[in-house]
């Protein structure tokens, strides 16, 4: 790998014509984004439908660092002609491979299970926010109003429990379905939060 730092390469100017490239560059550049471009988002798609749903779920930060590592694998396989197509498939493979290698040990390791995701946490319950989490966890009282408002809640004395999930985002149980909250398991309220 060779890194070239020019005047050009540093100030984002055509290596060539020392001018910026605006809108248009060349033709070849364009014609290499579609001949790259083609092949790469067929190959892919076969990565993706042989791998499984797996491998695009959200259902933690893990999984999403995949996807946009993905993406940004994709674009630079389009838009920068220092990586070929066979780089930029086998760098596609290994992420799959990797996410692959990782959801398969924590379905079946504890150890690797806590490694590769965090466990949800309960920020809101019974009526009371729990602060130390809120803190923990850098959320204020007004997101945890926002996140009962988008699940359809008027009033938060309506709101059993609001859970900081894995992937991020923020769920709500309804104080109706507080008599069989088996979705709370797992998730428990930790000592000292008040």
């Amino acid at each position: 790998v060779t890194l070239r730092l020019d005047s050009c390469t540093f100030l984002g100017l055509h290596a060539t014509t020392g001018r910026p490239p605006m809108l248009f560059d060349s033709w070849s550049d364009l014609i290499r984004i579609v001949a790259v471009g083609v092949p790469a988002y067929v190959a892919l798609l076969l990565i993706l439908r042989l791998s499984g749903k797996r491998t695009l779920s959200k259902l933690n930060a893990f999984d999403l660092v995949i996807t946009v590592a993905m993406g940004s694998t994709l674009a630079n396989i389009l838009l920068s002609p220092e990586v070929s197509l066979a780089e930029g498939m086998t760098a596609l493979g290994l992420l799959v491979l990797l996410q692959s290698l990782i959801t398969w040990t924590s379905v079946r390791s504890q150890l690797a299970r806590k490694l590769a995701k965090s466990e949800p946490t309960l920020l809101f319950y019974r009526n009371e926010f729990l602060r130390r989490a809120l803190v923990r966890e850098r959320v204020t009282p007004a997101e945890i109003r926002a996140a009962a408002r988008a699940h359809g809640f008027a009033d938060l004395t309506s709101v059993e429990a609001i859970v900081l999930e894995t992937d991020g985002s923020i769920s709500a149980v309804s104080r109706a379905d507080s008599k069989a909250i088996s979705t709370l398991e797992g998730v428990q309220r930790r000592s000292g939060d008040d």
